[in-house]
């Protein structure tokens, strides 16, 4: 199912991409030919096939980039429309930004906003009339989804409520099938009857539409159940099997990103987690660490110059601070920052436990005395002094964006739930960073805004607290 989901979508975005070539020749020819007085022709001088082809990869790459999910057939919504253009507005900047890098001059402005303009225009329409479309043959049962359900007990008649719930489902329930012909006739749930046993599978699926096969009973219960299984794929139909476990009913109750059965060596395996696990994302996002994080030090270097004659010129002492902190699933690894206290604050911390503005496990104190003098307020004011985790994230324990990695001594502290905040790879921002407000939040909003975060995760996201972290360092938010 995903991976069919993964080509509609690659076919819904080449879509977008054609459509969007065709509006600028379109846009093009207007412009060069049939606009009349002084907003007509264009100068000869820009290479437009090579803007069309920067056009193309740009918005291929740039919505799918984006994350952009809105499918064609879906019914049109402000949301809907605001994704659209949300994504035409990144690529169109995208596009002025590379026509600056590769000096492309003398492109005509009016085209690029005729261009912008009718982009948003046309990919509305087309989602528009594609919805029209969809909804005049949904009104006649063309993209109904029959599905015939071998069971009949709690399984299938929760399975049942669930379908009848759904306002606008294509789903279809044709009926039931039983071991036993005593149950034929029943009423399972919600109109839905037993139509047959096992014995009728042949004649149901040659004389009825079926398009999916559900088992909802345990696959023990049926003598020599390898056969049906077999039996029904031979008619090219799909068979989905609902788990008939214990711990379906522990899948119900509690929410998740991804259930799903993959490989274990040889042996097939059930995955349940909340964790978003994305892997070619993720992947992207690794690599937009490392080059990040490389540019970062390059462009700051001449801080790690400048801030070291500074420490050392207000406090004696190592310039760097080295922090055991918990990572990854509770991997250890040293943390590096520029010391902003004097030496020995660790030990220190301990007499001054009382005057601990902060709840739950974590340390704050407003007015630290352990800070050093003049410069170690500047630092942390300005963030300054986090500079040198941009090494940790080359390195690869930490990431750019991520929950704030804790000490092991604040994980012993931890309930259950806010453990699960290690499940990501900590980073040098987040969403509680970029609070106005941040140094006034608790303990338990701080967890929650690390649990939305890894629960809503996405390469948007991470770009979107980028971009807000950079004005929270400049009017200086840290503490």
């Amino acid at each position: 199912m995903n991976q069919d989901r993964q080509m509609l979508k690659r076919i819904e975005l080449a879509a977008d991409v054609f459509l969007t070539a065709m509006v600028f020749i379109a846009v093009y020819a207007v412009k060069r030919s049939w606009l009349a007085g002084p907003f007509e022709g264009l100068i000869e001088t820009p290479n437009y096939s090579l803007l069309m082809l920067m056009i193309i990869i740009i918005w291929y790459v740039t919505l799918d980039f984006v994350n952009i999910d809105y499918r064609y057939g879906a019914k049109m919504t402000f949301p809907l429309v605001m994704e659209i253009f949300k994504g035409v507005t990144v690529s169109i900047a995208v596009l002025v930004v590379c026509m600056y890098i590769f000096k492309i001059t003398d492109v005509s402005r009016l085209l690029i906003f005729l261009f912008y303009i009718m982009d948003l225009i046309v990919l509305n329409l087309a989602r528009w009339l594609i919805d029209r479309l969809v909804a005049s043959k949904r009104r006649e049962g063309y993209f109904h989804r029959n599905i015939l359900i071998l069971g009949s007990r709690t399984a299938a008649q929760e399975l049942i409520d669930l379908v009848k719930k759904q306002k606008g489902t294509i789903i279809r329930i044709v009926g039931c099938i039983e071991i036993n012909s005593e149950d034929v006739g029943k009423t399972v749930s919600c109109k839905v009857k037993v139509i047959g046993t096992l014995d009728d599978l042949r004649d149901i699926l040659l004389n009825q539409v079926i398009d999916e096969v559900l088992i909802t009973m345990p696959l023990n219960e049926i003598k020599n159940s390898e056969w049906y299984l077999s039996f029904i794929n031979t008619f090219g139909i799909t068979v989905r099997i609902i788990p008939y476990w214990y711990i379906r009913k522990f899948m119900t109750i509690h929410a998740f990103h991804s259930v799903k059965v993959e490989q274990f060596l040889s042996e097939p395996a059930l995955i349940i987690s909340r964790i978003q696990k994305n892997q070619d994302a993720l992947a992207i996002k690794s690599i937009i660490d490392y080059v990040l994080a490389l540019f970062a030090l390059i462009i700051t270097s001449p801080l790690f110059v400048i801030l070291p004659c500074l420490i050392k010129l207000f406090s004696p002492g190592p310039v760097f601070y080295k922090q055991i902190r918990s990572g990854q699933d509770g991997r250890k690894f040293p943390l590096f920052k520029f010391r902003s206290m004097v030496m020995g604050a660790e030990e220190q911390q301990y007499t001054l436990i009382e005057l601990n503005e902060a709840d739950g496990p974590a340390f704050k104190m407003k007015d630290d005395p352990r800070i050093i003098p003049y410069i170690g307020k500047f630092l942390r004011k300005f963030s300054l002094d986090e500079l040198p985790q941009f090494i940790n994230v080359v390195r690869g324990e930490m990431s750019i964006v991520g929950p704030r990695p804790p000490t092991p001594a604040e994980v012993e502290k931890y309930e259950l739930w806010q453990r699960r905040r290690l499940s990501m790879k900590p980073g040098m921002t987040c969403i509680w960073q970029v609070q106005p407000s941040r140094n006034d939040l608790t303990f338990n909003q701080w967890m929650d805004m690390d649990m939305d975060y890894i629960d809503h995760w996405s390469l948007w996201l991470d770009i979107v607290l980028i971009l807000k972290t950079i004005p929270a360092i400049l009017i200086g938010h840290g503490r």
